[in-house]
């Protein structure tokens, strides 16, 4: 990767994020941190307005925009890929956001890019075994129950196909053992709490804030499962 290329990639990422460390930023593009400094030194130069915090990183100052960045026909292709991914290891609610997203990305490419990525779409194929098929759609409920910090109440069906309601305050979703996991504080059992997401019934949520003041991090709970990560 040139150089241009490279300060263009750190000013889509610098947008991408609220801060990003200089670490972040070296390891992403494979460079020294030393270089990190340089690069972003251009870009200050350049007119972009960047500033930095102490233990966050640098940030760009509120109401500086790039204008519409276009795609090139490889990143197309990655996306398309991923969308064959997504039939594995995502549920309805994600794949037709995901769709959706990808419709507007195909939307802005030249028409000899739209007639590649029809073509890579009528050759790529993928086999998935009947476990790996996600016939539920709550991962887009629960992303937005875990990211506005909301209670919310679930028919959950256990292992003996008993059926409860339980009052739930979600801090996270880990995919292990082939199937998403839902990580929350269960109000019924006052206890941190691992609910697979396929045998969720259905999902209410009433906007109502946590009730509990602070939750573990979700890495802290991945300590206690049984898997490496």
């Amino acid at each position: 990767m040139n150089r241009i290329d490279r300060l263009f990639g750190i000013l889509i990422l610098l947008q991408s994020k609220k801060h990003v460390s200089a670490e972040t930023i070296a390891d992403r593009f494979e460079i020294s941190v030393r270089t990190v400094y340089r690069d972003v030194k251009a870009l200050a130069e350049q007119g972009v307005p960047l500033s930095f915090e102490p233990n966050k990183g640098y940030y760009i100052v509120q109401g500086y925009f790039l204008p519409p960045v276009s795609f090139n026909t490889d990143e197309a292709g990655a996306l398309l890929m991923m969308e064959r991914f997504l039939e594995g290891f995502a549920d309805k609610s994600i794949k037709q956001h995901y769709h959706s997203a990808l419709d507007k990305v195909k939307n802005v490419l030249k028409s000899n890019q739209k007639e590649v990525l029809e073509s890579l779409n009528q050759n790529i194929k993928l086999q998935l075994p009947e476990r790996l098929k996600n016939d539920f759609e709550y991962l887009a409920q629960l992303q937005n129950a875990i990211s506005a910090k909301h209670c919310i109440i679930i028919g959950y069906k256990n292992n003996k196909e008993e059926v409860s309601k339980r009052e739930i305050e979600p801090i996270g979703l880990i995919f292990y053992a082939f199937g998403w996991h839902l990580i929350a504080w269960c109000h019924l059992r006052n206890e941190y709490r691992d609910f697979r997401v396929d045998r969720i019934k259905d999902i209410l949520n009433r906007c109502e804030p946590f009730k509990k003041e602070k939750h573990m991090p979700l890495e802290e709970y991945m300590k206690f499962l049984p898997v490496d990560f």
